[in-house]
């Protein structure tokens, strides 16, 4: 295991923060694997797992399996972190800027699009190594003039030359889940089926650059530039795995996700050894677009009446929402047919504020896809 540390720009003198990756595995390597918790840092679901992986990491490191190499970062918003407000974490939006920690990452797909040009030609791994090479010196120009700048440029060069991206999140009250494009869900079906991901939902470009896109993006908007006339290969993808909710930090629970990342890991053949059985995939893989965000016309004490895992028909009774002083009971229901694969932690709801999260089977949404 090889422990690096990368220094993020200080806002203010005495305030100096780090980002630590561990690497394992051969190096350099034919294939690489970037893994990363709590970008979100008031996610902490990942960073357990991330801290049982570095431990079965080295014990295969030793035993001499690793084929790729695997880049763990266990803390991957130290900024976040620190974020307490009166005994509150507030892990996923930067206080000073009002920005999502996993929000506009730098999208250089124009610049290396630009410096590629005339040198592509009909060897895809050529072309895949000249693509990375170009994104590798593209992002070490790039200069930061915040923290925040700082620490999404350290992470995007971390990722950027690997071939797949894992990055490890939790919802509010949740079932597992997972993002990833519709191109890359042949290889990510695999993982879906080991972590037990009862959502998985599919977007090429769901708005908002987000850690996960800008990679994938890269890669898809060269082929859309180039790919009539070269072989430009899907040279990374990228999946972001929800595991369940804020509250699911616990040993068991990590132990399995684990070992769920391992066993996909042998399935990809990043680590030596005979894959296991693939589980049944719980719920088959639907458009990002087909997502209902559920909102609440009024304010009020928040009551479910329906659980996360739950699959609901259109119009079904999710919550009330009742007004302690008027005695008002106000039923919201969803429109979509679907699973409620995410709920909301709070249970005083405000008028407009979206409460549940329900994966239907049909697109019906475009533009900007994400929560805020």
């Amino acid at each position: 295991m090889r422990h690096q540390k990368h220094d993020l720009l200080a806002p203010l003198p005495g305030t100096a923060r780090q980002i630590h990756s561990f690497h394992f595995g051969p190096h350099p390597a034919n294939r690489k694997i970037y893994i990363q918790a709590s970008l979100h840092a008031d996610e902490m679901p990942g960073m357990l797992v991330a801290w049982h992986l570095k431990q079965r990491l080295a014990e295969l490191e030793a035993a001499g399996r690793l084929r790729s190499e695997i880049v763990l970062v266990p803390v991957a918003n130290p900024v976040g972190l620190e974020q307490v407000l009166m005994d509150v974490p507030l892990g996923r939006y930067e206080l000073e800027s009002g920005q999502n920690f996993n929000r506009w990452f730098v999208d250089l797909s124009e610049e290396v699009g630009n410096a590629i040009e005339g040198k592509l030609g009909d060897d895809p791994q050529h072309n895949m190594q000249l693509i990375r090479s170009n994104l590798r010196e593209a992002l070490a120009r790039q200069t930061a003039g915040t923290q925040l700048q700082s620490q999404r440029l350290t992470l995007q060069r971390l990722a950027c030359d690997a071939d797949m991206v894992l990055d490890l999140h939790c919802d509010f009250e949740a079932v597992a889940h997972l993002y990833t494009t519709p191109e890359a869900w042949p290889q990510v079906e695999p993982l879906a089926r080991y972590i037990g991901a009862e959502a998985s939902l599919l977007a090429t470009d769901s708005g908002g650059q987000s850690f996960d896109e800008c990679f994938t993006l890269l890669w898809w908007q060269l082929k859309e530039r180039f790919g009539e006339h070269f072989d430009i290969p899907p040279g990374s993808f990228s999946v972001t795995v929800e595991l369940r909710g804020q509250g699911d930090v616990n040993h068991p629970l990590a132990s399995l996700d684990c070992q769920a990342l391992i066993d996909y890991l042998i399935h990809f053949g990043a680590i030596a050894g005979e894959p296991s059985p693939l589980p049944e995939l719980p719920y088959p893989a639907t458009p990002l677009a087909g997502v209902e965000p559920v909102a609440t016309p009024v304010g009020g004490l928040l009551v479910f009446t329906a659980l996360p895992g739950q699959y609901l028909e259109a119009g079904q009774l999710i919550a009330e929402i009742i007004d302690p002083v008027n005695d008002l009971v106000t039923p919201v229901h969803c429109a979509t047919a679907g699973l409620m694969y995410a709920r909301s932690l709070r249970r005083m709801a405000t008028a407009g504020m979206v409460i549940a999260h329900v994966a239907g089977t049909e697109a019906y949404r475009s533009g900007y896809l994400l929560s805020p």
